[in-house]
């Protein structure tokens, strides 16, 4: 009876759904705006009666729809397009949140709500909807114009400061205050986890994609790629990460595969069907009694959401050295809450700290957001020009002469050369670091299995603990010296730039020696001391820490060449697979 139920659910909503989206089409109207009121018309609080049976079960699948919509944006965001707006979608995302949990937090206090209450409404209005933002962006043809790839930028940063946000709530939840330390260790441990993901990911998925596409079979690649998909997403959320970020890293992953706009077209009909049940669930949430109930707290929100996201975001991207109009394009298309929101209210409403109002009003507030979402998008250009008459002369003349500092203090010739090359030689060393750490941070969570296994054969704690930081440091051991070499590179580098034969004289050569010798190790000092801290549930005694090390020291001195060519072999590959004409792939 349960799969009867089922079936006749999905065909209430698909059935309903073709209709409501085939009207609002000849209507010439956002998709969207469809499944939204295709699922208030069918949802349980719209009478007569309501048609859906097992929302669960619904619940479940309009999951399914977010994980595809956040894959496809993966498949479409490369990571070259997240390196060229770095900057902008941080500056934007961080002035936007700030500014948000503020003004949440004050009209919380202005309609005399709680402390918890008005805190954790400041935080439900601070981060964007990632497949709102989508899926009106693809109905609008826009998803490739640089507006666009900034937005995606700012919904990027926003979901991992989200992240951080959330252990913030709940520790304040638990205990009333909360350690900034701990929020510092979750969102380093993210970021660490993010960098690991993407250097491990791009030197093995695009491969096992190349293999598997030899078989030229679009079902076996269907397959593989969904079941590296939900994969990598389930292992995302056993870390304790969002299951949104998960599909949004293993589809940049398979964007650097040769093939990925062959797995575009696979999923693209999967999207579209779940992404279909998502906003059709958001629907399914309206209720039109706290619709009334709460009228005045929910417009007032929702001009806050739309007025305080389009200030803050056109200023952050502004203030990043993007021109006006495209700023305000980006704070237009950033102006309304969704799926993180609705994950916030949630925890509120499990830690048992915020009232039972809460969650229904950022349902409404963000189905009304989400309903003005197009609108605001296409408006964006009139409004820019409207911006521009009204703005007086001297403002104009200051705004203009904003940009053109920026563009005088960017560095070219041999500067910006030189910069571009520390760039890449500390990006290089940071992302060997973050093997190195990943490596030790995984010892020493497995630390209790692996001790039981080496129990018949190793006793004692101290010898079982001695065989596993010998294991990190030996796996760490072609990414220790890489960095050593980088950050000798490096510092011979700045040697050459910083000692100059006219302040040094006859001692210029050797100064550059003792530099380029010193500084690698003094770092590595510091990489190991940072190891030590991070690793201290596996670090033996000192006696059989000097022998693990040794060991360790006689193995990278025997087999220092072999271990160069590892490493080399595989920055190659990463560096191939990166530079590889993946927008080329076919067949």
């Amino acid at each position: 009876m349960h799969a009867i139920a089922f079936i006749q659910d999905l065909a209430v909503i698909m059935l309903v759904a073709g209709i409501v989206t085939v009207i609002f089409h000849r209507l010439k109207q956002p998709v969207v705006l469809g499944y939204i009121a295709a699922g208030f018309i069918i949802g349980p609080h719209t009478p007569p009666f309501g048609f859906i049976h097992d929302e669960e079960t619904i619940k479940t699948l309009a999951e399914l729809g977010v994980v595809f919509l956040m894959f496809c944006l993966g498949l479409e965001f490369s990571l070259r397009k997240l390196f060229k707006v770095g900057a902008t979608a941080f500056v934007a995302a961080l002035l936007e949140i700030t500014l948000m949990i503020w003004v949440g937090y004050e009209i919380g206090n202005a309609f005399g709500w709680g402390n918890m209450d008005a805190l954790f409404l400041g935080a439900i209005l601070a981060i964007s909807s990632t497949t709102i933002i989508v899926k009106a962006l693809n109905d609008l043809n826009m998803k490739h114009q640089r507006f666009a790839q900034l937005i995606f930028g700012v919904l990027i940063v926003e979901d991992i400061l989200g992240i951080g946000i959330i252990a913030l709530l709940s520790g304040i939840a638990v205990s009333g205050s909360v350690s900034s330390g701990e929020v510092a260790a979750t969102v380093g441990k993210l970021g660490l986890f993010m960098v690991v993901a993407l250097v491990v990911g791009i030197l093995l998925v695009p491969r096992l994609l190349a293999y598997v596409a030899e078989a030229k079979s679009d079902e076996m690649l269907l397959v593989v790629v969904l079941g590296l998909c939900f994969g990598f997403c389930l292992l995302v959320v056993k870390l304790g990460y969002s299951m949104v970020l998960g599909a949004f890293l293993i589809g940049a992953i398979m964007a650097e595969s040769t093939h990925h706009r062959k797995i575009e077209r696979l999923v693209e009909p999967l999207r579209d069907m779940f992404s279909a049940i998502f906003f059709v669930a958001i629907g399914l949430m309206i209720e039109p009694k706290v619709l009334v109930e709460y009228a005045v707290p929910i417009v007032a929100i929702t001009a806050a959401v739309i007025v305080g996201k389009v200030v803050s975001c056109s200023l952050g991207a502004f203030l990043a050295g993007n021109d006006g109009r495209t700023s305000l394009r980006v704070g237009m298309g950033l102006s309304q809450i969704g799926e993180f929101s609705f994950i916030i209210a949630a925890l509120g409403m499990t830690l048992e700290v915020t009232s039972d109002f809460l969650y229904p009003v950022a349902v409404a507030v963000s189905a009304i957001t989400t309903l003005l979402t197009p609108y605001l998008i296409k408006a964006a250009d009139p409004f820019a020009g409207l911006l521009s008459r009204w703005i007086p002369a001297p403002l104009t003349r200051v705004f203009g002469t904003y940009g053109e500092w920026l563009r005088g203090i960017r560095l070219e010739g041999e500067r910006a050369a030189f910069v571009a090359i520390v760039r890449r030689i500390l990006m290089h060393v940071g992302i060997n670091l973050a093997l190195i750490v990943a490596i030790f941070f995984t010892c020493a969570h497995f630390a209790a299995p692996v001790g039981q296994w080496l129990s018949p054969w190793i006793e004692g704690e101290e010898g079982q603990k001695g065989v596993l930081c010998a294991l990190a440091l030996l796996l760490s051991t072609p990414f220790l010296i890489a960095a050593y070499r980088k950050l000798g590179a490096l510092s011979l580098l700045l040697a050459q730039a910083g000692v100059k034969p006219q302040l040094a004289g006859r001692h210029t050569e050797t100064l550059r020696q003792v530099m380029a010798q010193v500084i690698p190790m003094v770092f590595l000092g510091a990489i190991l001391f940072l190891l030590a801290a991070l690793s201290a549930s596996i670090l033996p005694t000192r006696e059989m820490l000097l022998l693990v090390g040794a060991v360790v020291v006689i193995f990278a001195a025997v087999f220092w060449r072999w271990l160069i060519r590892i490493h080399a072999r595989m920055q190659a590959a990463l560096v191939e697979t990166l530079d590889s004409p993946a927008s080329t792939a076919e067949h």
